[in-house]
């Protein structure tokens, strides 16, 4: 027993010196407490930023291409026309003066074409949230045969350009008496056109809910409908957001469909309106370029607001079947 006692007690001794004189480089020397050193820990942080230097080194001269006809757009918004076409270019303008802004929204009813924008972007995006939706919800939830072929029809019809039904939606809206006017820019999106990558990206987020969420609301007596309002909406918020964001960047950037079936110049978008200030032999371009910002600046804002769902509702967008 003796042996024993005094066998454990070299081992604590030995144990206790090993503690004590433990690598001198992970340790403080003004604490006492043996913790790692904050300069220890901060080493591998140190050593795996270096490591993506040759990773942000080429994404930055890229992005910077990406960015430059932005910044050569605001630029030129800024400048006169003899400053846009001199040579060598400058990207800085000599000044920052706002004459531009001021006589595009002098020249042309700017901010009217502005609200026409907002306005068809706006119904048009709610509609397609609405229809999306549901229709995305009874694919993900809703048993029946013909389930599947109908959903490989909708996925199918993403391959048509939209140029082939442009003659027959044209000439339904004629008969209907649309034209000119905002319904066939509005109206289609609420009964699911052009909707087909929507629906698959919002069945692929529907089919992540845990099934338990809708089996507790069965027994709990809600029905399908209350089980899309209370538990598929609030939880697919941000696939909602992506979706929204898709969709109000494609109307408010629509040049075709205004242009064909409009023909009010005080009812145009402003895509189409920037056409007026450029002609068959000469363009505006200080004032072109200052009616781009003013296209662009909503698109943008939205974006930075919304980035942070936008970017979550890819990435949590399974790939279930």
């Amino acid at each position: 027993m003796s042996d024993i006692h005094t066998s454990a007690g070299t081992t604590s001794t030995a144990t206790d010196k090993a503690t004590a004189n433990g690598p001198v480089a992970n340790r403080d020397p003004g604490n006492k407490q043996g913790t790692p050193s904050a300069r220890a820990l901060r080493l591998p942080l140190t050593r795996g930023r270096v490591a993506l230097v040759p990773l942000y080194v080429p994404l930055c001269i890229a992005a910077f291409f990406f960015i430059l006809p932005f910044l050569w757009m605001l630029s030129g918004a800024f400048k006169d026309a003899s400053e846009i076409a001199a040579y060598p270019p400058r990207l800085l303008p000599n000044s920052l003066d706002g004459r531009n802004f001021s006589a595009s929204a002098a020249g042309v009813s700017l901010w009217r074409y502005f609200g026409n924008s907002l306005f068809v972007a706006v119904v048009s995006t709610i509609g397609t949230l609405v229809c999306s939706s549901m229709a995305a919800f009874a694919f993900a939830h809703l048993r029946s045969r013909a389930r599947r072929p109908l959903f490989a029809t909708l996925l199918a019809t993403m391959m048509l350009p939209p140029f082939i039904t442009l003659i027959p939606s044209y000439a339904i809206y004629q008969e209907l008496g649309w034209l000119d006017s905002y319904l066939p820019l509005t109206v289609p999106s609420f009964l699911g056109v052009g909707c087909a990558f929507y629906i698959f990206l919002l069945r692929q987020f529907f089919l992540g809910i845990p099934k338990e969420l809708f089996e507790a609301a069965r027994i709990d007596g809600a029905g399908r409908l209350r089980q899309f309002l209370a538990i598929a909406l609030p939880l697919s918020r941000p696939a909602l957001i992506t979706v929204g964001l898709f969709q109000f960047v494609a109307s408010w950037n629509d040049f075709f469909g205004p242009l064909i079936f409009l023909t009010d110049a005080s009812k145009f978008t402003l895509p189409v309106a920037i056409n007026f200030f450029q002609s068959l032999y000469a363009a505006d371009f200080g004032r072109l370029l200052a009616v781009s910002c003013v296209t662009v600046a909503p698109v943008i804002l939205l974006f930075l607001i919304a980035q942070k769902f936008f970017v979550q509702g890819i990435a949590t967008t399974g790939g279930k079947t």
